[in-house]
């Protein structure tokens, strides 16, 4: 979890009374709050002087709760919003509206002393539902394979599984890990590792990006869609944003917004 400036019960005072106009409650996907957000919002408090945040980076099922439950002006979501999301959404008279803000490519990772050198999706699918459980069975040198996965209420947790395992179940000896930061650092560690990525968090040491039937995530690939495992990333309003929070939303899909996503390491809307 990561936290900007926040307490729970000032985000929840802040919402019902919207005493100050001038303060940001932003919950959700890690994958956009670690890094992206955290940029765009002090780029955006350079040229708003007096605006304040509250960033929480938590998941993006968390975001999208929050919009739910009016905790916060906007929800940062990896995923699209589940139907059965909309339905409570709208029980409360909520609409849930979305909007892209930038394209992603979950990158599959492996620790850079494998010498394994790309993979295929069948056998991504067979390492992550653990139907493939040793390197050797991969072309790998051999050893028990470790799975890294981000937990249950990210949004990468769940469109990994829709575009990489057919909606099949992870391994039951995955290891669920609250962030991207985190799953590099642990696969950075183990010969063993393997694990998925946001394109923003590739860099991190001891890592290697694997190409995926000969497809590695890019600018050209996401925008392609030739990369298998890419996905747009949104943010969710109760309807149409207002004040502060459509400001900041303009902003994140301006030139100048995207040209941070890029610098991140998102792909920036086309």
């Amino acid at each position: 979890m990561k936290l900007t400036h926040i307490a729970a019960g000032i985000a929840v005072a802040f919402v019902a009374t919207s005493a100050n106009a001038d303060r940001l409650v932003i919950k959700g996907s890690d994958t956009l709050g670690a890094k992206l957000i955290p940029q765009l919002a002090e780029q955006f408090k350079a040229q708003h002087p007096g605006t304040t945040f509250d960033i929480a980076a938590e998941g993006s099922t968390t975001g999208i709760a929050a919009i739910i439950d009016g905790t916060a002006q906007i929800g940062a979501a990896s995923r699209r919003a589940k139907p059965a999301e909309v339905g409570a959404a709208s029980s409360k008279g909520i609409n849930m509206k979305p909007t892209i803000v930038a394209y992603d490519g979950i990158a599959v990772i492996m620790n850079a002393g494998n010498p394994i050198k790309g993979l295929t999706k069948k056998q991504v699918e067979q390492i992550f539902t653990g139907d493939v459980t040793d390197w050797s069975a991969v072309g790998g040198a051999g050893g028990k394979i470790s799975v890294y996965t981000r937990n249950t209420s990210s949004g990468t947790y769940s469109d990994f599984k829709e575009l990489a395992m057919k909606k099949r179940d992870y391994a039951g000896s995955s290891q669920k890990l609250a962030g991207n930061e985190q799953i590099a650092a642990e696969v950075g560690k183990n010969k063993n590792g393997i694990g998925y990525v946001g394109l923003a968090y590739t860099k991190a040491g001891g890592i290697k990006v694997m190409p995926i039937d000969g497809s590695l995530p890019s600018v050209q690939t996401v925008h392609a869609k030739t990369y298998p495992y890419a996905r747009p990333t949104f943010y969710y309003t109760n309807g149409e944003p207002s004040g502060v929070a459509k400001e900041f939303l303009d902003f994140t899909i301006s030139a100048a917004g995207q040209r941070i996503a890029a610098q991140v390491g998102f792909v920036p809307i086309p």
